[in-house]
């Protein structure tokens, strides 16, 4: 832990990182580094001053003393959601071109407290830091509790990343305002089975073609690319954007109890699609999935964005790449299908779920999966 008895300085950096501003900073500053934060997540370490990351769902845990508590990000990282002890979430933003220090709580009961932290977007475009936090002068961190035993993995396309769940209007756009993974459905059934769950996601991505893309693919930067880093670019190009996008995913980081893979949306999408090269790409990443992952149970979900003629081909798809895997002596994938939007009120923005309806998804799969893992 570094102290300032009296003054900190921090280096504020707009997006270019070209013009850099000094500012006075009163109180105890907490590095990244420090061994009693707590993360989960496909975060880089590379440079541990300054954890980078930029899938939603990445989560940062600390216990502190004091009155108050403020936290470090690079200037536009996005949003965050925060709790401090068992306080309503509220979302924090650091959007701004020097938005690098936020506070999170002020006149707390002087004594011991908890903060939660969850990287609420998708950082495709921000390349999101955590950079510490700022306490009370002569305060420090102390042992948070750890996170749970039980592990989820989501791998997903704009709904498992919550997109637009905030929003009140199918037909207006993405806007970082409107998306909010701690609200969706992942999320939510992570809380109500008390697990941790880490998350490989982004809009517009599918098994083997990405929305509106060409009917023979997009194997440049479908998920049996980005699966393997530690975050994700729309293009290789832009893994020369920020260095931690180049680094290859240690998957003995983590090993989750139970994977969940909710694509086929966009890969079906815009009525240019190929079912055969569908299923071998599901069936490939199904291999690649299981490579890394020899124990855990596999789950194929199917989306609520599906209807009619594509949700039906899909279905029936993901029951023969299950099927298929069974038979080949992997006993441990299953199939599991949520409920499409049924509901007017049940859209948010691009006629994506709201959170109502992430509500209703995670009903359905936490029940789904208590079952299957026997957590009681």
């Amino acid at each position: 832990m570094k102290k300032y008895a009296l003054t900190a300085l921090l280096a504020l950096a707009c997006m270019s990182m070209q013009a850099i501003v000094t500012v006075p900073i009163k109180g105890t500053v907490v590095s990244a580094s420090d061994p009693h934060i707590l993360y989960a997540g496909r975060i880089s370490f590379t440079n541990p001053e300054r954890p980078a990351f930029n899938f939603p769902g990445v989560q940062i845990r600390a216990a502190f003393e004091g009155t108050s508590l403020r936290m470090m990000a690079k200037p536009k990282s996005g949003y965050f959601m925060a709790q401090i002890d068992n306080a309503e979430p509220f979302k924090v933003s650091f959007m701004g071109q020097r938005d690098s220090v936020v506070t999170l709580a002020t006149a707390l009961p002087d004594g011991k407290h908890q903060v939660k932290l969850m990287y609420a977007i998708e950082g495709y475009e921000m390349y999101p830091e955590f950079w510490g936090f700022v306490l009370d002068e002569g305060k420090k961190l102390v042992d948070a509790p750890a996170f749970s035993d039980r592990k989820i993995e989501f791998i997903g396309n704009s709904i498992t990343c919550g997109y637009g769940n905030e929003g009140l209007n199918k037909r207006e756009g993405f806007d970082y305002a409107t998306e909010n993974h701690y609200y969706s459905y992942a999320s939510i059934t992570a809380r109500n089975l008390n697990a941790q769950h880490w998350v490989v996601a982004r809009s517009g991505i599918g098994a083997y073609r990405n929305y509106n893309g060409p009917r023979t693919g997009n194997p440049e930067s479908n998920m049996l690319v980005q699966y393997e880093y530690i975050g994700y670019a729309w293009k290789p190009e832009l893994r020369q954007e920020a260095s931690f996008l180049r680094e290859s995913w240690d998957f003995g980081r983590y090993q989750p109890d139970v994977i969940c893979i909710n694509l086929g949306t966009n890969d079906t999408s815009t009525n240019n699609y190929d079912l055969k090269l569908l299923k071998q790409n599901y069936k490939k990443l199904l291999q690649l999935v299981r490579q890394h992952n020899p124990k855990a149970k596999i789950v194929f979900l199917s989306g609520s964005m599906l209807y009619e003629k594509e949700l039906k081909e899909v279905k029936q798809l993901l029951d023969e790449v299950a099927a298929e895997a069974k038979k080949a002596g992997d006993k441990e994938v299953y199939r599991f299908d949520m409920e499409p939007i049924n509901d007017e009120k049940l859209y948010g923005n691009d006629w994506h779920p709201n959170v109502y309806m992430d509500e209703k998804m995670a009903g359905e799969l936490t029940a789904y999966l208590r079952k299957l893992m026997n957590w009681n």
